[in-house]
């Protein structure tokens, strides 16, 4: 377990380093980095999370079920916070929340069981640990340069 959160951590260290290196780069280049694209898809269940367009991670979900969809299309992040509560849902916990459409956000569950398969009311659930690792390559690299795409 050890070995899988320190290689964890030397991963987002790596893509913060990267970006934050490159932003400060002379040049135009400077312009094209540090970008994040979350790329989550429907039918497989899972968000594929690329840094300045190389693959860094890749993490079951679980999105909209049948009676709840999940928007698809490409969306920026609206808003953030470590906690929220869902007006909507009985004050449903939320941890490390990244909204990106109205009420929709990716965000934590406590329901680790059910991720790989569809079980939310249209957000993007993962698992505590990587919400809170996507969370923080948001607020280290902004909402700005961060894209969440859904597709089918």
């Amino acid at each position: 377990m050890h070995a899988t959160i320190s290689a964890k951590l030397i991963n987002i260290a790596a893509a913060a380093l990267t970006g934050a290196a490159l932003l400060f780069g002379a040049g135009t280049g400077a312009r094209a980095a540090n970008k994040i694209v979350a790329r989550v898809s429907l039918s497989q269940q899972v968000m594929e999370v690329s840094v300045d367009g190389r693959p860094t991670f890749a993490w079951k979900v679980s999105t909209g079920d049948k009676a709840h969809v999940t928007p698809t299309g490409s969306f920026k992040p609206t808003r953030m916070h470590e906690m929220w509560y869902s007006k909507k849902y009985d004050n449903a916990p939320m941890p490390h929340s990244v909204f990106f459409s109205g009420g929709y956000a990716v965000h934590a569950t406590y329901a680790i069981k059910r991720l790989g398969q569809p079980a939310s009311h249209g957000c993007v659930r993962l698992h505590p640990d990587n919400a809170a690792d996507f969370y923080q390559l948001v607020e280290t690299f902004g909402p700005t340069n961060t894209s969440i795409v859904i597709v089918k």
